[in-house]
């Protein structure tokens, strides 16, 4: 039993399959009218799915990518484009947090979500740490003032991070501007055969913070313990980030105390035509 099984009473012989293969594969049988792998296909095959998802007629089924498995698109939830620059554009970075934990089966449909997010050869390597509880993401808040710290002790106003010294003293004063008191932090990561890692994991996590205001989450990019993670290896291992896996990145969330009624102007887009 291959890859691919064809319902020859629903298949047409559009060849939509055909044209949609991203690696090119498929091809119609002369002898059938209906499409069938070339020789070695199964190896080449991304078992992306675009051959299931584009016919029309449910005639094509994958054994990796199962029809009954793949959900009809329904036109009902279908947006416009104003609906989509609304929702894209009412995204906010958060940095108020209600004191509440986040359920783990909300954090489990969040993830659920941006597992679906693009990948490169359709690899799916991004994989997931939640540090669950505002204590223990106070601790690694905490980490980061640390490595904060050191970069102090060695150049008192860095350049580059010009701010790290309002942080550590906000930190001294009682008030965390690191993880800003997050209930909640996830982290996705990459092992480094993941050669697009870095992009495969930051379109998940954009995936997981569009779709976390629907649940009344918000979310933020956690850049300064990224820092810290990077400059302090032995910091990823008590985070659960595995040995070999160099991409990675975290994101708070919470559920948002902040409502946000207006959608801010963005500078205008540089862009050269060619």
């Amino acid at each position: 039993m291959g890859l691919l099984s064809i319902d020859e009473g629903l298949c047409k012989g559009d060849e939509l399959c055909v044209a949609d293969c991203p690696t090119a594969i498929l091809r119609i049988d002369e002898s059938k009218g209906t499409p069938k792998m070339i020789p070695g296909g199964e190896e080449m095959c991304l078992r992306c799915g675009h051959c299931v998802a584009v016919c029309p007629h449910g005639a094509l089924d994958h054994a990796e990518v199962p029809l009954d498995g793949c959900d009809p698109v329904r036109k009902e939830l279908t947006i416009g484009f104003e609906q989509a620059v609304q929702f894209l554009r009412s995204r906010r970075s958060v940095r108020r947090f209600k004191d509440r934990p986040v359920e783990r089966d909300t954090l489990r449909r969040l993830i659920d979500v941006a597992r679906c997010a693009p990948t490169a050869s359709n690899l799916q390597p991004v994989e997931w740490v939640v540090i669950d509880g505002r204590e223990k993401v106070q601790g690694l808040a905490e980490q980061a003032v640390g490595w904060m710290r050191s970069v102090l002790a060695k150049d008192a106003q860095p350049a580059y991070a010009p701010y790290l010294p309002r942080l550590v003293a906000a930190w001294d004063a009682g008030s965390d501007a690191v993880l800003r008191d997050a209930p909640c932090l996830v982290i996705a990561m990459a092992p480094k055969e993941a050669a697009n890692g870095m992009v495969d994991l930051a379109l998940a996590l954009s995936y997981l913070e569009l779709a976390a205001p629907t649940l009344g989450l918000g979310t933020c990019w956690a850049g300064l313990l990224q820092g810290a993670l990077l400059s302090h290896p032995p910091l990823k291992g008590k985070v659960g980030i595995p040995a070999g896996y160099p991409h990675h990145y975290p994101m708070m969330i919470g559920y948002a105390k902040p409502t946000y009624h207006r959608l801010p102007l963005r500078k205008p887009a540089k862009v050269k035509w060619d």
